[in-house]
């Protein structure tokens, strides 16, 4: 991994580029981030930065938590993530990660939390047939089919059941960064990012092109 960052998902917009062609981006609050820590081969047996984001009161965090922040001399943060970089040794404890590190045209991967639904049916959650809507075909009609065979005393493991719906790590691979807002720190990315406006994103170099 060459570049990484944390960001928050503001929204999506549209861009009109110099050819007239109209294209649908997702603005991106990304960073500042600090570098709390570092890991190195030598001492951890891999290369990796912990990397902080968005500031929080000192009184939300336990002394173990705040204890790492203190040692850096950063104030203390709400999200941290560990990223693998292929070269820390270049990095420095409390030095900062912005967008400068991107430009326009770099393919990127972008992870984050889909919007959780709660608990559905199997209908919004599987995507199955409702049950006939003609008389005689009962008082419900969103209820779960057939559990498997007649003789069954159970039921099978993998069948698609009610339960919580979304709330799940998605990863959208190589979007295009069409523009960059050094002075807000945005950037936008083509096309739609999961989860909702606010919620937490990692934008990393794209890992498999194309």
């Amino acid at each position: 991994m060459k570049k990484a960052i944390i960001g928050k998902k503001v929204g999506m917009t549209q861009v009109f580029m110099e050819n007239g062609e109209c294209i649908p981006v997702t603005v991106i609050l990304a960073g500042p981030c600090a570098v709390v820590a570092k890991k190195t081969i030598a001492r951890d047996g891999y290369s990796s930065a912990v990397v902080g984001f968005d500031s929080i009161p000192e009184r939300k965090l336990n002394k173990p938590e705040l204890g790492q922040f203190k040692k850096a001399n950063l104030a203390p943060m709400k999200t941290l993530k560990e990223f693998r970089f292929d070269d820390v040794e270049s990095m420095e404890v409390g030095a900062t990660l912005d967008v400068t590190q991107f430009t326009v045209g770099d393919k990127v991967d972008v992870c984050g939390t889909t919007r959780g639904r709660g608990f559905t049916g199997v209908i919004q959650r599987w995507n199955q047939h409702r049950v006939r809507m003609t008389h005689g075909s009962g008082p419900v009609h969103r209820q779960v089919g057939s559990m498997g065979s007649i003789d069954s005393a159970r039921v099978f493991k993998l069948k698609n059941l009610p339960g919580r719906y979304g709330h799940e790590r998605v990863t959208i691979l190589n979007l295009s960064v069409v523009k960059i807002d050094l002075e807000k720190n945005v950037i936008l990315v083509k096309g739609a990012v999961p989860g909702p406006k606010g919620s937490l994103v990692t934008v990393i170099n794209a890992v498999k092109k194309k």
